[in-house]
């Protein structure tokens, strides 16, 4: 039997006073309501009622952190997978607003559509598709978690869908801890069911 579903979890809400995009930047944690969040994720997820085979999960510790429940209630370790990180953005380390209103960063907001602030979408889309089909291909039964971060996981959302990767980040449907679910049909991805399990949380800081 090949495996059920596919499941992206977005991490929980992150301690992030200074309200910066973090982006790949290390020691950037999940706040005390973000672990309850992450929770809720996973208590979602097994809460479907099928058996929960693998648990994959990008390297930064926000996500690290999100996948700890699931090793909590299953026992299952969360292996990193580097595929599914965040990608890159020039803006890290910065308050998006006042970064936009300098005039020396609006060379990195030429071309959207790359986007040229960062990782290319497609990029973005090939990676995430590559360890989908690994993770699925590896899994002789039941469902997949990964957890990784709002941008790959409404890239990979578009990909599926066959829609231009081109978007204004700002209309993503992609909350703190999301389970957007997938399963996969011969060689063919399809987005199958979207869920917030957690309520509230500051969403700031995603790339």
């Amino acid at each position: 039997m090949p495996a059920e579903r596919l499941h992206l979890v977005r991490h929980g809400e992150v301690h992030n006073p200074d309200r910066v995009l973090y982006g790949r930047l290390p020691n950037f944690r999940l706040s005390e309501a973000g672990r309850g969040m992450a929770r809720a994720a996973a208590e979602y997820v097994i809460g479907l009622g099928h058996t929960l085979a693998e648990v994959r999960c990008s390297p930064l510790q926000r996500a690290r952190e999100s996948a700890e429940p699931f090793t909590e209630l299953t026992g299952l370790a969360a292996e990193i997978d580097e595929r599914i990180i965040e990608p890159t953005n020039v803006f890290e380390g910065t308050r998006m607003r006042r970064a936009l209103r300098d005039p020396r960063n609006w060379w990195h907001l030429r071309s959207p559509s790359t986007p040229s602030w960062g990782e290319p979408y497609a990029l973005i889309a090939a990676r995430m598709r590559q360890a989908m089909d690994d993770a699925w291909h590896e899994t002789d039964a039941g469902d997949i978690v990964f957890v990784s971060h709002q941008a790959p996981i409404w890239i990979t959302h578009l990909s599926v869908a066959g829609l231009p990767l081109r978007h204004d980040p700002r209309t993503r449907r992609c909350s703190l801890s999301s389970v957007t679910s997938f399963e996969r049909v011969g060689d063919v991805w399809r987005e199958v069911d979207y869920a917030e399990p957690a309520s509230g949380g500051v969403d700031l800081g995603a790339v």
